[in-house]
């Protein structure tokens, strides 16, 4: 588990993270969302000891990332996917990572194959492309076999199967019952991956949801109706100040007036309806709307 409590950072007279309140459950993937200049990177470097806070406390699994003696074994993170010796081989900068903490040498190819990089294990690191090198962060990151994984931006850089790969790894994490809580920019991959959303902005929280709960927020007031009646509901529909457009026979798009009404409208006047749909705001529609005076 992850728990930041009225976390502040100051940078001399800039605040970049004001306050921060939130906790990561194990068991769920938590989506960690904000604006460029959020605050989300300088509070995960908090979170595991790379950057001290000016007040309020982080803790991992009960206590601070760096009281921990085997810290590797406890989180693993990837906040930086570059920061790897660029001549020492895959391979070798894992080795080096294992034997500092005391871990067998064959868990290294255990998370080589795991990240679909053991073909290239012996290949220098700064010969990598960026999804590579992906790749071979998130391979480091679960070399101790971590109950927290933190990652940021992790499919960055990666194609379509490495995206996949990505999304299918951290729900399995998840459903081992480990803690993770993953970064991203990328709304339509945290609307099929994340269970929970924690978003920031200026620094400080702006929602601390689930997925469907934040969408669910915004009204977008347009409705899909079908109906073999539509010209006879529509009419109707217009008189109580409805906006009714009929892309298609029997098929129609309405906006002023809520699901709610136009199914009683039809009830009242013994229409037929095929479906009467709402539609449903996107992920990255509720994010833009509860980040667009933070991001202005």
């Amino acid at each position: 588990m992850i728990e930041v409590a009225d976390l502040v950072k100051k940078y001399g007279s800039t605040t970049a993270v004001d306050g921060l309140s939130f906790t990561v459950k194990p068991g769920r993937v938590t989506g960690f969302l904000g604006p460029n200049g959020a605050g989300k990177s300088t509070t995960m470097r908090m979170v595991v000891g790379l950057d001290r806070p000016t007040a309020g406390r982080a803790l991992v699994n009960g206590r601070p990332f760096r009281e921990h003696r085997a810290p590797l074994g406890v989180a693993g993170v990837l906040l930086e996917a570059r920061s790897v010796h660029r001549g020492r081989s895959a391979r070798t900068h894992l080795l080096g990572l294992a034997r500092t903490h005391g871990l067998p040498d064959g868990r290294v190819g255990e998370v080589l194959e795991q990240a679909g990089i053991a073909s290239v294990a012996r290949r220098r690191a700064g010969a990598f492309s960026l999804g590579m090198g992906q790749r071979l962060g998130i391979a480091a990151a679960l070399l101790g076999d971590p109950a927290v994984v933190i990652l940021d931006e992790p499919v960055n850089g990666l194609d379509p199967d490495g995206v996949l790969w990505v999304r299918t790894l951290i729900r399995e994490l998840a459903a081992d019952g480990r803690t993770v809580l993953v970064s991203s920019h990328l709304m339509s991959e945290m609307a099929v991956t994340a269970d929970h959303l924690v978003i920031v902005g200026g620094g400080r929280l702006l929602a601390d949801t689930t997925v469907d709960d934040l969408i669910a927020r915004v009204e977008l007031g347009e409705v899909t109706v079908r109906t073999p009646d539509a010209e006879r509901l529509g009419r109707r529909l217009v008189a109580l100040g409805a906006r009714v457009t009929s892309p298609a026979e029997g098929l129609l798009t309405v906006t002023g007036v809520r699901a709610e009404e136009i199914g009683a409208t039809a009830a009242g006047e013994n229409l037929v309806l095929h479906e009467l749909t709402p539609r449903r705001a996107s992920l990255e529609q509720a994010y833009m709307e509860l980040t667009k005076e933070v991001a202005a």
